[in-house]
């Protein structure tokens, strides 16, 4: 037996051939566990088991939590529902307006900021909301807006709801469909699987939960699309915005941007 199996190793066939599918398995490794993991956004090298179990399909550890460091972003539990659109009355309203002092440093005296925050007058009161609840259960990052949400009760987040719907509105008339926009808040890219912008966000339709951007600060826009795209921010609702932020390149990710902050020059010339 010894005699037959060394005189087949001998064979340059078999040898080949055992050689062959060992150096297949290692390359095979290799792509599935390194190269094909690290082409996605969010890949952190965890080690050799990391790699194993992600590519499997099961957690790496039973026993608990990952370390902060390394936990992705977490989807958002909220549940939109439409009586968060529904918010308001006189009390609601100068209760929120007291809560919201603590917001003007950022977000402008009468919710139109004058650096890179979000715009928040005449926001829609379900965006408030669900942001608000995102920062308080730490879904969506960011020091600050975590350390203010984080002792907010649900009447506090809907006053500030209120008081944000009640300003005098920063929306300029819906954008349109018209051949000058970009195409990509126009007609999207259908090729790559991005809808047109004013199909969630206004103009052809407005999608609950979507926020109104026209008029955002152009730096903020950015800042949104960039983290979508690298998968830093992962609260939007069946990773809607992720898949379009994802296929988007940097150039059409300034166009859009450039685009909506401009409306607001527009609607303050009127």
């Amino acid at each position: 037996m010894r005699e037959h199996g060394t005189q087949s190793w001998r064979n340059p066939w078999v040898r080949w051939s055992v050689v062959s599918l060992v150096a297949l398995t290692v390359v095979s490794l290799l792509v599935g566990f390194v190269w094909l993991p690290s082409v996605h956004g969010d890949f952190a090298a965890q080690g050799l088991w990391a790699s194993i179990c992600r590519a499997a399909g099961v957690p790496a550890s039973w026993s608990g939590e990952a370390p902060a460091s390394r936990r992705a972003p977490q989807a958002t539990d909220v549940v939109l529902e439409r009586s968060m659109t529904r918010v308001g009355g006189s009390a609601a309203v100068g209760r929120g307006a007291t809560l919201a002092l603590n917001c003007t440093m950022c977000h402008g005296a009468q919710g139109m900021s004058a650096s890179a925050a979000p715009n928040l007058a005449g926001q829609y009161p379900e965006v408030v909301i669900k942001q608000l609840r995102d920062y308080k259960a730490g879904k969506r990052a960011s020091p600050i807006m975590e350390a203010l949400a984080r002792n907010l009760s649900d009447r506090d987040i809907a006053d500030l709801a209120a008081y944000y719907d009640s300003l005098p509105k920063a929306r300029t008339a819906p954008t349109t469909y018209d051949e000058s926009l970009p195409a990509l808040v126009r007609v999207g890219a259908p090729l790559r699987n991005i809808a047109p912008c004013i199909s969630c966000h206004g103009g052809v339709d407005q999608k609950l939960g979507a926020p109104w951007i026209e008029g955002m600060p152009r730096d903020y826009l950015v800042a949104q699309l960039q983290a979508f795209r690298s998968g830093r921010r992962g609260n939007d609702g069946e990773a809607q915005m992720r898949n379009v932020a994802r296929a988007m390149t940097d150039a059409e990710v300034e166009e859009v941007s450039v685009f909506y902050a401009g409306k607001a020059s527009a609607g303050a010339a009127k």
